[in-house]
């Protein structure tokens, strides 16, 4: 479901590459989990350069390969759905960071709702 129209929450979990949950990598269970539960959907972004609280930067630069690239995973949908998901995703997470923002998710204009791509809306709409 998409909550199209309206306000939501973006749920971001900042991770390392090397981060697991039982042997695989911490950011495809978050993503299975996110799944599960049926929120909108999830991505996940692998960073080329990054560094967090160890205050020790990561990068991909060829002379210095690192083993723990920054990952991001990112989950959007209504704030009721992301705030219900919190509690699955703490049984996972242990010291990542984790951050909530407000989005407004845009109603764009679909064929065959408000007529064709490229016509003006309809008198009284905006």
């Amino acid at each position: 479901m998409r909550p199209a129209g309206r306000a939501a929450l973006r749920l971001t979990v900042f991770l390392g590459a090397s981060d697991r949950w039982r042997h695989r990598p911490l950011s495809t269970e978050i993503v299975h989990r996110a799944h599960a539960a049926g929120l909108a959907g999830a991505t996940v972004f692998h960073g080329v350069e990054g560094y967090g609280a160890s205050s020790v930067v990561h990068t991909a630069r060829l002379l210095s390969l690192s083993e723990d690239l920054p990952v991001t995973v990112v989950i959007v949908d209504a704030e009721e759905r992301v705030r219900a998901f919190l509690p699955v995703l703490a049984e996972v997470v242990t010291g990542q960071l984790v951050t909530l923002e407000p989005v407004e998710i845009p109603q764009l204009g679909r064929p065959g709702e408000h007529g064709q791509p490229g016509e003006p809306a309809p008198e009284g709409s905006a």
